[in-house]
């Protein structure tokens, strides 16, 4: 049998992004005072092969650009990005053969720093005191004085972004929950998923009740997420979709990712724990209702930080 016919045996990385599961909470809800006619669910994002939810937002990102012929013909992708989607775009740079070039703060997680040279992503460090706005602001100025070398993706304008979740995350919930889902919620980042995934489920149920989640301060240790009264505003983001806001605290999102981890077995990042911090608050109210929250990724990448060195939280960094 030949190579090729191998491969086409075979399944293309590619194929796993999307379809993740979803858990149900057994203990935590409980302990946190949620009535027990409250289901809350989470979806678990670090399933996807580059460990995070921004496998979605990056694939359909790049799928456009190759079908337009934006990118090609030797062309690096440019982005700016706090960590996940740079190692999605990393991820598909190099299975597919296209170079990347990412512009991160340079207040970036060893960790993520690490996973970003390992796929042979080349790193512009923005500076380290601005977090994604800075890194934004420097990808713009390279993509505007260098056109011919670089596809500039930009996650935060880009429709492709909020469509991977509207054709994919948001269609997932709806079939696990048999349309039972009555509340999301989701962290503002990029806003794409609650944008793709909002919509989606309204358009199946008006009534559901979207909730957004952000940082209460613009200095926070919330990676990924964004405070938005005092950053630049995504060009997706549409804050009519949003029924709900909830704004939390660095602190108590840590402390709720450590009873995770020990309560549920499930290690997550700080920004799928302040969703949860968000799905409890929410959860509370409620005598009947199945809320559902996104696990944007695990916490593996972020055991060097103050998350799971307590001892280092002065050195939390701003994640705007």
């Amino acid at each position: 049998m030949g190579s090729s016919m191998r491969c086409r045996l075979g399944e293309a990385m590619t194929e796993r992004i999307g379809r993740t599961p979803l858990f149900c909470l057994q203990r935590l809800p409980a302990a946190h005072g949620v009535p027990a006619g409250v289901q809350l669910l989470v979806k678990a994002e670090w399933y996807n092969p580059g460990g995070s939810v921004k496998d979605r937002a990056a694939w359909r990102i790049v799928q456009e650009a190759l079908r337009s012929k934006a990118l090609g013909a030797g062309k690096r992708l440019l982005d700016a990005t706090s960590g996940n989607t740079g190692i999605a775009y990393a991820m598909l740079g190099a299975a597919l053969g296209f170079g990347v070039t990412l512009v991160v703060p340079g207040s970036i997680g060893e960790e993520r720093r690490a996973i970003l040279q390992a796929y042979g992503a080349e790193l512009i460090f923005s500076d380290p005191y601005e977090g994604t706005d800075g890194a934004i602001r420097l990808a713009r100025q390279l993509a505007a004085e260098q056109p011919n070398r670089y596809f500039y993706a930009d996650q935060y304008s880009n429709p492709a972004n909020w469509l991977a979740h509207y054709e994919g995350t948001g269609v997932e919930i709806l079939e696990q929950t048999r349309g039972e889902v009555t509340h999301f919620v989701a962290g503002l980042g990029t806003t794409g998923t609650m944008m793709g995934t909002g919509r989606r489920l309204k358009e199946a149920n008006p009534v559901i009740v979207l909730v957004g989640v952000q940082p209460d301060d613009p200095f926070h240790g919330l990676e990924g997420l964004k405070h938005l009264p005092t950053a630049l505003v995504p060009a997706i983001y549409d804050p009519t979709l949003v029924d709900r806001m909830e704004f939390v605290n660095t602190e108590e999102a840590y402390q709720l990712a450590r009873e995770l981890a020990r309560v549920e077995g499930l290690l997550v990042g700080p920004s799928a724990a302040a969703a949860v911090v968000a799905a409890l608050r929410v959860a509370r109210e409620l005598d009947h209702g199945v809320v559902v929250t996104i696990l944007p990724d695990s916490g593996l990448k972020y055991l060097s930080t103050p998350l799971w060195h307590p001892e280092r939280g002065e050195e939390h960094t701003e994640s705007r």
